[in-house]
């Protein structure tokens, strides 16, 4: 008698890395020649069980060597616990359960929380990656949703239309640790708002279809002029991960050698213990080197292949690019071309990065930024500051965004000179820079104009640096005004109401007598006077020439 099963066949999607443009994983899906056999599963654990089974096994017979993202119920899992027999099937297709991606998908209601995180906790202990899949069209809770701690959050596209809710997942994903994925995208726009919010992973008919065959080939558009690619701080080592090629450290020089030449796009293989812990790194072009020599396949083809390779170079998956390049820097310049390793929070390998991806998107970072510099004084301009002022809003931050500016500044260019006010801007603008402590961002918005946006502890010593130097220009006593609003989480929604609250407070120090300083909160009208004094009426206008310093 002929099971259900016996009909069906299995497409591959890839899943689509939007910073590298590779492949970083295929999504397994189940294609029934006839009726619903999903509806089926929905309602019969074992018959989902089974399907997770053959899955891997359909993977299996097509050799592929990317990841793999295996569709559960949230309710078999509940049910079955552990998944046995799909450890089993992944220890017999000769892959590392570290390399499984458990998609866990709706529906949640009902299902019993306790018994399901108790089953996540055993996939987790086996190895298996987590994924809360169909998270913003499904019916997971928020609460749930952060006691599974996945290492993967899939969004369905329709969720692509409240950009604010992407975003908002994104903080909460790097709050876990995990990457944001989204699926089901159809159109560019949809990519490229996707870009624009922090989604590090996408799948759907824009980039390949799901086929027989797992493709390789996929397309990915290019980034629009001005997308920023990443944080000030420099992008995470996760948005480049790419699979790692993996095999045992038993394995022999001639199974490194097949695995390479069946795979030209493998630039190196990590060999791994029984834990998955890298134990040597195997370059492709030094392997190949030695293996064509003269004797080279004779005298190595049955050892150890770890012979061969290189103690690995490894960082972990919270780690960011400029960490990465330290790594590189360090040891043999013959190996800056290697691969780097990346492990979890257990020593496992989780994958590899390529230096080529982070010298391409970190470059393509730094010409953008270099495009916006003052040429004065070679800060960034207000764009780099109300950026980031948007992401710690995001983020839910506090943080403190000030208004510098050198009093009756065109006296002072006429006095002086204009030499002499190009001088006194760049040495305020090196004060502020030598001031800057944290994620202090300091920007020279034009004129003698600066902007500073830095964490609320970071105003006191910021203050300090600037406010208590005696400045001059061509012997010519000189004052400052500043203005500070401080932006605690939600009292603000973007930066254009940051700027709007810090206008009433620009002009109020501006008409305080000497060097001034006030400061206001974004959710209340009025300000205090740190530094400075009002201007009485007995007292005349005075030059900036005239103004004592304080």
């Amino acid at each position: 008698m002929r099971s259900s099963t016996d009909t069906l066949r299995f497409a591959f999607q890839p899943v689509v890395n939007l910073t590298t443009g590779g492949v970083a994983g295929l999504e397994i899906l189940v294609r029934p020649e006839t009726g619903d056999i999903l509806a089926e599963a929905r309602r019969d654990p074992e018959l989902d069980g089974r399907l997770a089974v053959l899955a891997v096994r359909a993977a299996a017979r097509k050799e592929t060597l990317l990841p793999l993202h295996i569709n559960v119920f949230a309710g078999t899992l509940a049910d079955l616990g552990g998944l046995t027999p799909l450890h089993s099937a992944v220890r017999e297709a000769g892959r590392l359960p570290w390399e499984i991606t458990i998609d866990i998908g709706p529906p949640y209601t009902h299902v019993p929380q306790r018994a399901l995180l108790e089953a996540v906790s055993e996939l987790r202990g086996q190895g298996f990656r987590i994924c809360a899949d169909g998270v913003g069209d499904g019916d997971v809770p928020l609460r749930l949703l952060t006691d599974l701690a996945p290492d993967l959050v899939k969004l369905d596209a329709s969720l692509l239309e409240r950009p604010a809710a992407v975003r908002a997942m994104r903080t909460l994903c790097e709050q876990l640790g995990a990457l944001l994925s989204v699926e089901g995208v159809e159109t560019e726009t949809q990519c490229a708002t996707a870009r624009s919010a922090g989604v590090q992973l996408a799948q759907g008919e824009l980039f390949a279809p799901a086929t027989r065959v797992p493709a390789v080939d996929v397309y990915v558009p290019p980034r629009g002029p001005g997308l920023a690619t990443t944080p000030p701080s420099g992008p995470w080592v996760r948005e480049f991960v790419r699979p790692a090629a993996l095999l045992p450290d038993t394995a022999s020089a001639g199974q490194v050698r097949a695995l390479l030449t069946g795979s030209p796009d493998v630039s190196g293989v990590v060999l791994v213990d029984r834990d998955g812990v890298p134990v040597r790194s195997v370059h492709r072009s030094r392997f190949l080197l030695s293996m064509s020599g003269r004797y080279g396949h004779a005298l190595y083809a049955d050892r150890p292949a770890a012979r061969l390779g290189d103690v690995p170079r490894t960082v972990g998956v919270d780690a960011t690019a400029w960490e990465v390049l330290d790594v590189v820097a360090v040891g043999d310049r013959d190996r800056t071309s290697d691969d780097v390793a990346v492990v979890d929070r257990y020593g496992r390998c989780v994958g590899a990065v390529r230096l080529a991806d982070l010298v391409r998107t970190l470059a393509e970072t730094r010409v953008e930024e270099a495009a916006g510099l003052n040429p004065l004084t070679r800060l960034p301009g207000s764009d780099a500051i109300t950026g980031e002022v948007d992401r710690r809003i995001v983020d839910g931050r506090a943080f403190a965004l000030s208004w510098l500016d050198v009093d009756h500044f065109k006296q002072v260019n006429d006095g002086a000179g204009f030499a002499a006010g190009d001088e006194l801007i760049r040495s305020v603008g090196r004060a502020l820079q030598q001031a800057a402590i944290g994620h202090t961002r300091v920007g020279h918005i034009g004129g003698d104009d600066f902007l500073v946006l830095t964490d609320p502890e970071g105003l006191d010593p910021l203050a300090a640096a600037v406010l208590d130097v005696p400045w001059e220009a061509g012997g010519r006593a000189v004052t400052l005004s500043l203005a500070t609003v401080l932006c605690l989480p939600g009292g603000v929604t973007d930066h254009r109401q940051a700027a709007a609250c810090l206008t009433p407070l620009k002009k109020a120090a501006k008409a305080l007598d000497g060097t001034s300083w006030v400061l206001g909160r974004a959710e209340r009208g009025e300000y205090e006077i740190l530094r400075g004094s009002h201007v009485t009426p007995a007292q005349a206008p005075r030059t900036a020439a005239e103004s004592p310093g304080r």
